[in-house]
């Protein structure tokens, strides 16, 4: 029970989740309820999550992929609503579970995975560095947009883990995006990888980056396809042009 919101008003909200409603009253009524759901929570306050969260639950797994993308672009909203304890206990297995879902749906946590995973403690955070390589596969090959839009997270991403991290995992995906098919995406991977050199000086990780350049200069620098040695020349203009 709760004395924030009419009770009657919010058993109306969430008995719209109901699959009869669904087919008698509208098809759209539980996207309708997925898109209000962070305002519901936030007018509720964290202290009554338990009022809302069965029916969030209910739209996660709802079979029409529109409820989840809704849902997966909102999540981290519910994420700050909600404060660690909750999100690390109801939200992360959701967060989970859109992570292997279509593009879709997968595209929305992408859009916001910064903020989302900026909210979770270390552990839990460096738990997800095994995962993000699964971002560069997707249902569709030429669905480019999905890789710019990793390669942009990333940049953001740096900040939240530490050199070695950096190196071990987030440099693979680095050198993978800049051999993309399409140029746009190869051009913001450059950005990407400027980025991890300033990661790595800053932080005190010489070593790193200068394994780093040395890798930079085998697979580009030397490459035997123009395509290669024009894209260490585009690292190099982002480098220039880049503040440190």
């Amino acid at each position: 029970l709760q004395d924030i919101i009419p009770q009657p008003l919010l058993d109306q909200y969430l008995s719209m989740t109901d699959p009869a409603r669904a087919q008698t009253v509208d098809t759209e009524i539980a996207k309708h309820c997925a898109y209000s759901l962070p305002g519901v929570a936030l007018t509720l306050g964290r202290q009554n999550w338990h009022c809302l969260k069965d029916t969030y639950e209910t739209l996660a797994s709802d079979v029409q992929w529109k409820v989840r993308r809704t849902l997966a672009f909102s999540i981290h909203e519910l994420a700050v609503i909600l404060g660690d304890q909750l999100t690390a206990a109801d939200l992360v297995p959701i967060f989970n579970g859109f992570l292997k879902d279509l593009d879709e749906v997968r595209i929305g946590v992408l859009k916001h995975l910064y903020d989302f995973l900026k909210l979770l403690h270390a552990d839990k955070r460096r738990e997800y560095l095994y995962q993000l390589q699964e971002f560069v596969v997707t249902d569709n090959s030429r669905n480019w947009r999905f890789r710019y839009e990793l390669a942009e997270q990333l940049i953001l991403i740096l900040e939240l883990y530490n050199p070695n991290d950096v190196y071990d995992y987030l440099r693979h995906i680095a050198l993978t995006l800049c051999s993309d098919k399409v140029s746009e995406v190869r051009w913001i991977s450059f950005k990407l990888v400027v980025a991890i050199l300033q990661k790595f000086y800053a932080n005190s990780a010489s070593a790193l980056g200068l394994n780093f350049i040395n890798e930079l200069v085998v697979r580009f620098r030397h490459c035997s396809k123009w395509v290669g040695r024009q894209a260490f020349a585009f690292i190099c203009q982002v480098g220039v042009f880049s503040p440190c």
